[in-house]
């Protein structure tokens, strides 16, 4: 009965989570010079990063290679997803200034690639779009030779808003569709699955040379072959990049972890992947979206 139950519930286990992590999921604390360095150069420009708003595993590594992803428009999301991190409520009033910061930032790290996103800004007319923009045009012009990659909210749907950032020309443009249609109500209320599809397409349609890409977070709840059924769709509407990782419940507020991913199903995932036709694929435990971002870049042909 229990196995029954599971499989009408799209689960994959019928034993309890081990009460420990597993090994794959161990990473070193930060705390290397570099990452000390960029934690300073941070505060000191007034600027957030998902790195640290998220509680990106990978935040240690990543700051050591140089990189990070600069998080404009706040650090207050209007939205309140169910397994994010990120704090909700009334988010500040947007500084405009704060595009030529992020460029500062850029020049004085010396990047060669630079992720920007944000939190979703539903109070803004255009959703943030023009930031996003600005942000863009601030770093192409002050780090010549610096690639830009957009991991954008939604804007709820508006094509508007996707052209004003695309016109900006970043070189990726990103937007997460997080987990599997069923789960969307439960894990995404204020997204839809169907207004994802469409964003790439319009992406494609806007801007065809310019790669897309996404994530999808595994572990709360969705099958491998929902998972594979979303990937088909992703390829269906041209996106070029995908990553894949593993879900970790930031605190028990949020939901609640259904599964660790083993390294044999990532690997899967990444094989399947490239066959399907996606130029590239990030696939593992510890992957998140902006994860080997500068490894990406190299593989859509940026």
């Amino acid at each position: 009965m229990a196995d029954v139950l599971y499989q009408i519930m799209g689960r994959h286990r019928v034993q309890p989570l081990p009460e420990r992590k597993p090994g794959w999921l161990k990473v070193r604390a930060p705390g290397g010079p570099n990452y000390l360095r960029l934690k300073q150069l941070m505060r000191e420009l007034d600027l957030h990063t998902v790195c640290e708003e998220a509680h990106c595993p990978n935040v240690g590594e990543c700051w050591e290679h140089g990189t990070a992803t600069f998080m404009i428009l706040g650090d207050v999301c209007t939205r309140n997803c169910a397994y994010c991190a990120v704090s909700h409520g009334r988010p500040p009033k947007f500084d405009p200034a704060e595009p030529s910061r992020v460029a500062e930032a850029a020049r004085a790290m010396r990047l060669q690639h630079l992720v920007i996103t944000s939190v979703d800004r539903d109070d803004l007319p255009d959703f943030g779009a023009w930031a996003f923009a600005e942000t863009i045009r601030q770093v192409h012009e002050a780090v010549p030779g610096c690639s830009v990659e957009v991991l954008v909210p939604d804007f709820q749907g508006k094509h508007d808003s996707i052209r004003t950032v695309l016109e900006a020309r970043p070189e990726i443009y990103n937007h997460n569709t997080e987990t599997v249609p069923r789960l969307y109500k439960k894990a995404r209320p204020g997204g839809r699955y169907e207004r994802v599809m469409d964003i790439f397409r319009t992406a494609k349609r806007l801007a065809p040379d310019i790669p897309t890409k996404t994530g999808i977070i595994l572990g709360m709840g969705e099958t491998n072959e929902e998972v594979l059924a979303v990937m088909a769709d992703l390829r269906a509407v041209d996106v070029d990049i995908l990553t894949l990782g593993q879900y970790l419940r930031p605190s028990d507020g949020h939901i609640a972890l259904d599964r660790y991913v083993t390294p044999e199903e990532f690997r899967m995932f990444y094989e399947r992947g490239m066959a399907m036709g996606f130029k590239h694929v990030e696939s593992g435990p510890l992957v998140r979206s902006s994860y080997h971002a500068w490894e990406q870049v190299q593989a859509a042909g940026v």
